[in-house]
């Protein structure tokens, strides 16, 4: 990612709260000469490394699920983002531009047992429920057991150990 100085934010503190403001994530990797993407929210583990490590769930049908297990992956997450018009500068003679926040990761994923997905997925839910209160949280108790073990079988988990992070908060 281009990041001119004035722009790149490298803090992890500053990243990891970006991340979990915004946490659906595009998941990048190469299959031969072309680029498998796919999307899914992300769940940080702050401990795993110098800069943590991400963790997601995809259809097992997904391409993407089976190239992100021997793979090494990007992901990028993005935050806001707006249009400033030139209208809106004290001096004349500038040009429109886009601001936004842009976090990339870089890393090799490693599947998660079935008992990490679970866990996996519990999280993935207490986050985004949390977002809603007052509304009494949806957990994953309220599914049958073997609706869920289905559900988990159609699902692979992964956790990919960041070997780098960066981001662009423009």
């Amino acid at each position: 990612m281009y990041r001119p100085p004035a722009y790149a934010v490298d803090d992890r503190n500053d990243l990891f709260r970006a991340i979990k403001s915004y946490p659906l994530a595009t998941i990048a990797v190469t299959e031969g000469p072309r680029v498998a993407l796919a999307y899914a929210p992300v769940l940080i583990d702050e401990q795993e490394g110098r800069f943590g490590s991400l963790l997601f769930h995809l259809a097992r049908a997904n391409p993407v699920a089976e190239l992100a297990a021997s793979a090494e992956l990007v992901i990028s997450v993005r935050g806001p983002d707006a249009y400033i018009s030139p209208d809106w500068y004290a001096s004349s003679g500038l040009v429109p531009t886009w601001n936004y926040i842009a976090i990339e990761g870089r890393g090799r994923a490693t599947a998660l047992s079935q008992f990490e997905l679970r866990g996996l997925l519990e999280s993935l839910s207490a986050e985004s429920e949390e977002k809603l209160l007052p509304k009494k949280p949806w957990s994953i108790g309220k599914l049958a057991a073997e609706r869920l073990d289905s559900l988990l079988n159609a699902i692979v988990g992964f956790k990919v150990r960041l070997d780098s992070l960066e981001g662009k908060f423009k």
